[in-house]
């Protein structure tokens, strides 16, 4: 007898999972998918491609429902097939229109819901956040209509936001609350150039802006951003895009131990045994996820586990980050700025717009930010992951690999 998987959560993080479980073991699962988007699985980090015109909705599809069918999975897609209980006790199962399915395992994969920041106004039409194909939708058709975009949050989401409604001819202001535009992955050198070449391609940008209100016109619909120094932004669509949290509340509901994340251990297993939980949704050894890369590795370990081989161990390691806006390349990964026992290299040549710095600490990198030329920063995240000693090439470290 086969042993029945219940999927929840029909993203990349639980379909990578499925993908290396049928490689693994192919005989071994019964599988039920429920998800809450009427589609197949997709590539949500290509959405900014979407909405920018580089690719169609069909173009980014990973897994189409004749996928599904051929792998003899059962899907539940759509947002009555979304899962509203889970019963630890008798093992099921409960969507939204009261479809339910048994498990012996049981994999969330729930994902992570936008931070909706506590601004008066927040549930006027046109505010929206930046998360799925349904935003991406609703904001094409604002772009054909109306004129004045708000983009709130300068990290990678708002930034790849703001170029797609740039490149459909949006006049669009980006709001972020800090002088430097990522903040988290550049310093200030980096995140000045950065921004320099955006408003280049037409970005304007309100830094270290505190948001007071929304404002709304007598339909209710948003018409104005009004700030705490009392100016005022006029605005037809307000994209909300500052971060995201774990999707958790049905684990949770379920008794489930959560902090703020599900808990999992090395083997991407909750405090329930027969519930394993991936991706956005989780918490492990304290950290929360929000990138891809770590995504797929806990697939890879969590699949290893459900197929029973179970030797695998999922740990952390730094996340690089690049920026999906087609003709600006940076890269950056670990500690980029250090404290008073490291040392940082640094190079720059502002008329080619390349800037590298590196940080070093107890003769290893620990860090690393590339603007402009960025074709050595897999290298240096290795060396970095890897932690090996720097000495013998630290002198050509900064001029990358073809030099050492």
């Amino acid at each position: 007898m086969k042993q029945r998987l219940v999927v929840i959560g029909n993203g990349m993080a639980g379909m990578r999972t499925v993908e290396e479980l049928l490689s693994a073991a192919p005989e071994k699962y019964d599988i039920t998918v429920f998800g809450a988007e009427p589609y197949g699985n997709y590539n949500r980090i290509m959405l900014s491609s979407v909405l920018c015109g580089e690719k169609t909705i069909e173009d980014i599809v990973i897994n189409d429902r004749q996928w599904y069918a051929d792998n003899g999975i059962c899907l539940y897609a759509g947002q009555d097939k979304a899962v509203v209980r889970i019963d630890r006790v008798t093992r099921k199962v409960y969507a939204q229109d009261g479809t339910s399915a048994a498990y012996d395992r049981l994999l969330i994969a729930t994902g992570s819901k936008p931070v909706v920041p506590a601004i008066p106004g927040n549930d006027l039409e046109g505010v929206i956040s930046f998360r799925d194909i349904f935003d991406v939708n609703r904001m094409l058709t604002y772009s054909r209509s109306h004129n004045k975009a708000v983009v709130l949050g300068g990290g990678l989401l708002g930034l790849e936001a703001a170029n797609g409604l740039v490149l459909r001819g949006m006049d669009v202001t980006v709001i972020h609350n800090h002088q430097v535009l990522l903040n988290r992955q550049m310093d200030r050198q980096a995140g000045e150039m950065l921004q320099k070449e955006l408003e280049l391609r037409g970005l304007k940008f309100k830094m270290a802006a505190k948001t007071q209100q929304l404002i709304g016109d007598k339909n209710g619909h948003i018409m104005a951003v009004r700030f705490e120094d009392g100016s005022e932004l006029e605005c037809d669509l307000f994209i909300m895009a500052i971060g995201v949290r774990p999707n958790m509340a049905l684990a949770q509901d379920a008794g489930v131990y959560c902090e703020r994340g599900i808990v999992v251990n090395d083997t991407l297993q909750s405090y329930d045994p027969s519930i394993y939980a991936v991706g956005e949704c989780i918490q492990h050894r304290g950290d929360t996820f929000g990138l891809v890369a770590p995504l797929f590795e806990q697939a890879k370990v969590c699949a290893n586990h459900l197929s029973d081989h179970g030797v695998a161990e999922y740990s952390t390691l730094p996340t690089a980050t690049k920026l999906k806006v087609t003709g600006i390349n940076l890269f950056s990964v670990g500690d980029f700025i250090g404290d008073k026992n490291c040392e940082s290299i640094l190079f720059t040549d502002p008329a080619l717009g390349i800037y590298k710095k590196l940080v070093i600490k107890a003769n290893k990198l620990i860090g690393a930010v590339l603007y402009g030329d960025t074709v050595d920063g897999n290298w240096y995240q290795e060396l970095l992951e890897k932690e090996k000693p720097v000495s013998g090439i630290r002198d050509v470290l900064i001029f990358g690999k073809a030099y050492v």
